[in-house]
C-alpha cells in the first residue's frame, strides 16, 4: 500500500504523541540522556517540514544507541525504542507501529489491562482519516 505525505507526515506525529508518553520511563532511569526526546522532537520537526528527513533519521540512530545503551529487557530500553522508531516513520511509514509498540511495553510491561488502556488511548489519539492505514482489520467490516 503507498500513502500520501500528508498521512506519513499525520503517522509521524502520532507516532510522537505515542512515543511521548513513554519518554518519562527512560528519563527516570537516564535523566541526563536527551537522545530518545530529540528523536520524538525530530519526527514532530519533520512532519511539521522544518527538518530534512535525513535529520530524523540521524536522530532515530542516536535514540537507538541510547536503547542499546539501557538495560537489557527494561522499561527504558522500550521507551528509547519507542522514540527511536517514532523519528524513524519519517523515512517509512511501518515504524509508526513499533513506536506504539514499544511504548505499551514501556509504560506497561506485561499488564495486560494496562497494555489494552495505552492501546485505546492510542486508538482514540489518531485522526480518523489515518485509522485505516492503522487498523485495517477494523474497516474490513464497514
Amino acid at each position: 500500500m503507498t500513502i500520501e505525505e500528508e498521512q506519513q507526515k499525520g503517522l509521524a506525529l502520532w507516532a510522537a504523541d505515542c512515543a511521548e508518553r513513554a519518554l518519562a520511563v527512560f528519563e527516570q532511569t537516564h535523566p541526563k540522556d536527551f537522545r530518545p526526546r530529540k528523536a520524538v522532537e525530530a519526527g514532530r520537526a519533520w512532519a511539521r517540514g522544518d527538518i530534512p528527513m535525513s535529520a530524523a533519521r540521524g536522530a532515530s540512530s542516536k535514540a537507538n544507541a541510547a536503547a542499546r545503551e539501557a538495560e537489557e529487557d527494561s522499561p527504558a530500553r522500550e521507551a528509547a525504542r519507542a522514540a527511536g522508531h517514532a523519528a524513524a516513520a519519517a523515512h517509512n511509514p511501518g515504524h509508526t507501529l513499533h513506536a506504539a509498540a514499544y511504548a505499551v511495553l514501556a509504560l506497561c510491561g506485561s499488564d495486560a489491562e494496562a497494555a489494552e488502556q495505552e492501546r485505546l488511548w492510542q486508538s482514540g489519539h489518531l485522526p480518523q482519516n489515518l485509522h485505516p492505514l492503522v487498523y485495517p482489520e477494523d474497516d474490513a467490516t464497514e
